[in-house]
């Protein structure tokens, strides 16, 4: 079995058929979808989504880029959705230095709200992070979160280090397979199995072959090859591996 740990099957990408990618992706193997709110919207959407499909699992947070329209009234909406009984996870959220479509400070105030919030719930939380690794970092030692996972993992060995020193888990998405992503895959060889997840990030970041077209979830097969490869062990000890990381992780039923 294989699981996508971290996809937007709420985005508008897939109005025309939701039904069929989910069904397509449990044909190829994959067992469980965890469906990340990046909104308000998207978190109600996510804790929907897990409502009508028995194989998706819903996470719920604000991205950094919402973080100038946050207030207390969007901290209680987050809050009282977190409550749905397949909500797993707090996220995704964290701080994004290279867009900085929000100001930094309230990025900060955000993402601090948002951790105690999970400690509050015992919830795991799905981190975004974007060239802001030392404030993401410091913050994180200050409001430690009982689990965490860094998604999208695109900083440096240093990074890296730092959050396998605390614990953290580590996602990389299908980019892995890019010709000119050797640093990425240079850092998939230094992160232990046992915390290991994999991710499509689906709409976003197809594998080599079809960039520029939608993601799925189905391709987190060719995600999971490619680590093996990397790794030089088999496919099916990587899939395994991830799985069984995940299900402990999200508490998955």
């Amino acid at each position: 079995m294989l699981i996508d740990t971290h996809c937007h099957l709420d985005f508008p990408e897939f109005n025309q058929d939701r039904k069929e990618v989910i069904e397509r992706a449990q044909t190829a193997g994959v067992g469980y979808i965890v469906n990340i709110g990046a909104s308000l919207k998207g978190s109600s959407d996510s804790v929907k989504l897990a409502e009508d499909f028995p194989s998706v699992y819903a996470s719920v947070g604000l991205h950094p880029h919402e973080a100038d329209n946050f207030n207390d009234e969007a901290y209680e909406r987050i809050k009282a959705m977190a409550s749905g009984k397949k909500v797993v996870a707090i996220g995704e959220i964290g701080l994004d230095y290279f867009k900085n479509y929000s100001e930094q400070e309230n990025q900060k105030t955000l993402f601090t709200s948002l951790l105690v919030l999970a400690q509050e719930l015992s919830l795991p939380v799905v981190l975004h992070c974007r060239q802001a690794e030392s404030d993401l970092l410091s913050i994180l030692k200050e409001a430690m979160p009982r689990l965490a996972v860094v998604h999208c993992f695109s900083g440096d060995e240093k990074f890296l280090k730092g959050c396998l020193d605390l614990g953290f888990f580590v996602s990389f998405t299908c980019n892995i397979t890019y010709k000119k992503a050797q640093n990425l895959r240079d850092l998939v060889k230094k992160v232990p199995l046992e915390r290991l997840f994999l991710e499509t990030d689906a709409p976003f970041l197809s594998p080599e072959g079809g960039r520029g077209k939608r993601n799925e979830p189905i391709n987190v097969k060719r995600l999971c090859d490619e680590i093996a490869s990397i790794k030089g062990i088999d496919a099916q000890e990587v899939a395994g591996a991830t799985s069984q990381n995940a299900i402990k992780f999200f508490n998955l039923k």
